[in-house]
């Protein structure tokens, strides 16, 4: 394979005179052999990391970081030939090709094969050793991220979470020193390709300039933050009737270990603290599909069951065959949930270490929406095959979740009778904060990352920058006094595997934008909030035209094709919330507001 990646190269490099001014023609031959062996090697990549992510060893390791470093090495070459038929007037399609070749890489590497080498060896192990990690109790007791999690979730002892916190973020300082290189030689190949840094390399794949994108993220966040303030100040007064103002200061910021998350990034799980109480006709997603009995697979099946009910077709027969549903018992896996797309055909599947669960239910729903979305444009052009931009990836699933009613809940089965409750605000809640509770954390990591790449954050004040944007945006501290022999970035696992974050925020807008969209083209007419288009073929005609553009327009065109608007806008998100911003500003009355 490295003698057929080397002979391409150079065939490519040697296929036109260099004296010779290009033309379209040349272009177009270049980006049809580039497109061809780019294909070639992303199945490569995404059968060697699926193996690593699966079964976490050092050879799988070393066949991953090879992988990868062929089709970072190839990658690299195009995007340097291609520079060659820069100021050729082209057709837009053709255009839009190069531009989304030079931002293919969200790691690129050097030049030097020694330093690609180096980097992507980092990449990996960075990936593995998170995949790996587990916090060791004084009796013995070994947890990996899943089973803290789920202690987390429900343990309403301050001690006991500040334990597992402290716990947790031990395994991340030893990335530290590999993390800072990694950033370094990543910002050597972005620099080589003509970009500022890493940074502005990944700000520049949305249609606008960096400096465009970072002032929309600002409108966007402006938009929310009033509904965010609400949400922290009401959840923060129910923490210290909790706590007490010893643990949780009544006008400042929350301790980060009690928000029932080890990131907290979504506070869904500590909702028994507020004091709300459960309309009487609630719905405990939990306890009907333990009532029903499903295994893993099962709740899978009613995840597929809403993209068919909408007229997409059933997964493939390889899908169920090959997945990974449940955590195994012999090994070590990344169980951070995925959906792959191996090919870039029909070997679809998730990986993901599933328990019965309600907040696993919507989870199955969003990675199968990245599943659905792959599908749909497996006909594009391979550079093509993407989300319009990677909001749009995230979104579409979310856009699904948040149609899990009791409607569709009762549709299907699960449910006996649909409540006839009018209270909203104790759903509303549970939604808030999760989704809400999310925003400013979905802001913030690229917002610490952006400014490592471009050197404003150095590698010695990487822990003290980190919780400052913490405190910025989302108005948290850590439990205990930081310092840079700790390196918390590297807790999350988007940080170790050098995955883009702002996408989940601009997910969390536009989900309500497209659900919003689906609801009005199914035809409902109610309050937002209790929509659902489950069955709704409409709904899905008009979903799978946005789908099957993949990347193949600016993304403002795919938004219009399902939306009607060409912005990324927060009014369906403070509509659907709408009752309960009311309830909570009610609520605060007499508090601070913030931090």
């Amino acid at each position: 394979m490295r003698l057929l990646v080397l002979l391409v190269l150079i065939l490519t490099m040697t296929a036109y005179p260099q004296t010779a001014p290009p033309t379209v023609a040349e272009a177009q031959e270049f980006m049809n052999k580039a497109e061809a062996q780019f294909a070639e090697l992303t199945v490569k990549v995404n059968r060697a990391t699926w193996v690593q992510e699966n079964f976490i060893t050092d050879d799988t390791e070393a066949m991953a970081a090879d992988a990868i470093d062929q089709i970072t090495a190839a990658t690299t070459e195009l995007v340097e030939q291609a520079k060659r038929f820069d100021g050729v007037k082209m057709p837009a399609d053709l255009a839009r090709k190069f531009m989304l070749l030079k931002l293919s890489l969200t790691a690129p590497a050097p030049k030097d094969p020694a330093l690609r080498k180096e980097m992507t060896t980092i990449g990996v192990s960075l990936d593995s050793e998170y995949g790996k990690g587990k916090y060791c109790r004084k009796n013995g007791e070994c947890l990996d991220i899943t089973a803290i999690e789920k202690i987390m979730a429900h343990s309403r002892d301050p001690e006991e979470l500040k334990e597992l916190w402290m716990g947790w973020h031990s395994i991340s300082p030893p990335m530290r020193p590999r993390y800072s290189r990694f950033v370094e030689l990543s910002n050597q190949g972005a620099r080589e390709m003509g970009f500022k840094d890493v940074g502005a390399l990944w700000r520049g794949g949305y249609d606008m300039t960096p400096e465009e994108f970072s002032a929309d993220l600002e409108r966007l966040w402006n938009q929310v933050k009033p509904l965010y303030l609400s949400l922290h100040t009401f959840v923060r007064a129910k923490l210290v009737e909790k706590y007490g103002p010893n643990v949780v200061p009544p006008d400042g910021p929350i301790p980060a270990h009690l928000l029932g998350n080890i990131w907290a990034q979504e506070w869904g799980n500590i909702y028994d603290l507020t004091g709300v109480k459960e309309d009487k006709n609630g719905v405990d997603v939990t306890e009907l599909l333990k009532k029903k009995n499903l295994d893993a697979k099962g709740m899978v099946k009613y995840g597929e069951g809403f993209f068919t009910s909408l007229g997409f077709e059933k997964l493939p027969a390889t899908f169920w065959e090959r997945s990974l549903f449940v955590k195994p018992a012999d090994r070590d896996v990344v169980c951070h949930a995925s959906a792959w797309d191996i090919d870039n055909k029909d070997d679809l599947r998730i990986k993901m270490c599933i328990q019965v669960r309600g907040e696993d239910f919507v989870t199955i729903h969003h990675e199968l929406g990245h599943n659905f979305y792959q599908r749909a444009y497996k006909n594009q052009p391979p550079l093509f095959q993407n989300g319009a931009n990677d909001g749009f990836h995230e979104a579409i699933g979310d856009a699904i979740a948040l149609a899990i009613t009791p409607e569709y809940l009762h549709k299907v089965g699960l449910l006996e009778n649909v409540p006839q409750g009018t209270n909203d605000v104790p759903e509303l809640l549970k939604q808030a904060l999760d989704r809400v509770a999310f925003l400013p954390f979905g802001l913030l990591i690229d917002q610490w990352r952006w400014k490592v790449f471009s050197g404003e954050i150095k590698p010695a004040d990487y822990n003290k920058s980190w919780w400052e944007l913490r405190l910025k945006y989302q108005g948290m501290v850590p439990p205990v006094p930081r310092s840079e022999a700790d390196f918390d970035p590297g807790a999350k696992y988007h940080v170790a595997s050098n995955t883009p974050y702002t996408r989940y925020f601009l997910a969390h807008i536009l989900e309500f934008q497209f659900y919003r969209a689906l609801c009005r083209e199914s035809g409902y007419k109610g309050q937002l909030n209790r929509c659902t288009f489950f069955g709704s073929k409409e709904a899905g005609a008009k979903f799978n035209k946005m789908l099957e553009m993949g990347q193949s327009k600016p993304w403002p065109d795919a938004l219009e094709a399902l939306t009607g608007e060409r912005q990324t806008d927060a009014g369906a998100l403070l509509e659907y919330f709408a009752p309960l911003k009311q309830w909570l500003d009610e609520q605060n009355k007499g508090k601070k507001v913030g931090w």
